[in-house]
């Protein structure tokens, strides 16, 4: 009976461990966008068909944009340990794991490295492009490209294993999550689909945590 409590004890702290993984993982994206839709209806001068999310990071207070970045991929860092804990055969069970990693460690390098202020904001910025990108500004959008382009992969992936397990529905949306996020940018609509992207990116990674979290309490 000793010998059985004690394999049971860690078991049972390892699948909490993951619960709380998978679950700040959940909460990533509706924390992002709550901050964020905040932060556009009360920053003065923001316009969401003008400046991209990122550029709330920018002014006296885009350090609460910061903390939303850093918040967030630290959730995406956390769904990567539930994914490698809870998916472990398949297609892409190594490959998933470090995708949404590098999705997490992307955001939070892309909070700390804010871009430039342009196009009249924060108030009081000229109206316009900024005339040359600081490294910081360069940095972000590297980052930024990094962490949107390996969730991207990563639906890519998820898309392979639904379909290998002849999951349908799940596998059209993998796949058109894919699409959205691996459309080039249009620099008409830039800032629209970059909003777009986020929607779908966290969508993806609120869903993927609850199913799988679903899974691991109720595995059958």
């Amino acid at each position: 009976m000793a010998t059985t409590t004690a394999a049971t004890a860690p078991s049972a702290q390892a699948a909490r461990r993951t619960s709380r993984a998978l679950i700040a993982g959940a909460l990533a994206g509706p924390l992002f966008f709550a901050s964020a839709v905040t932060q556009m209806v009360l920053r003065d001068g923001f316009d969401i068909t003008r400046h991209p999310i990122s550029q709330l990071a920018t002014g006296e207070l885009g350090w609460i944009q910061i903390v939303t970045f850093v918040l967030a991929g630290l959730g995406g860092a956390a769904l990567a340990v539930g994914l490698k804990r809870t998916i472990t055969e398949g297609a892409g069970r190594r490959a998933l794991p470090v995708l949404v990693a590098i999705f997490g460690v992307g955001l939070v390098a892309a909070g700390l490295l804010p871009m430039d202020p342009e196009n009249g904001f924060p108030a009081g910025t000229p109206e316009g492009p900024v005339a040359r990108m600081s490294w910081h500004g360069v940095a972000h959008s590297v980052a930024a490209a990094v962490a949107f382009t390996a969730l991207a992969i990563a639906a890519v992936v998820m898309t392979v294993r639904c379909v290998r397990r002849r999951a349908v529905r799940p596998a059209v949306l993998n796949g058109a999550a894919a699409l959205v996020l691996l459309v080039p940018m249009s620099p008409d609509r830039m800032s629209l689909q970059i909003a777009l992207n986020g929607l779908v990116a966290f969508t993806w990674t609120t869903v993927v945590a609850l199913v799988l979290r679903r899974r691991d309490i109720h595995p059958g």
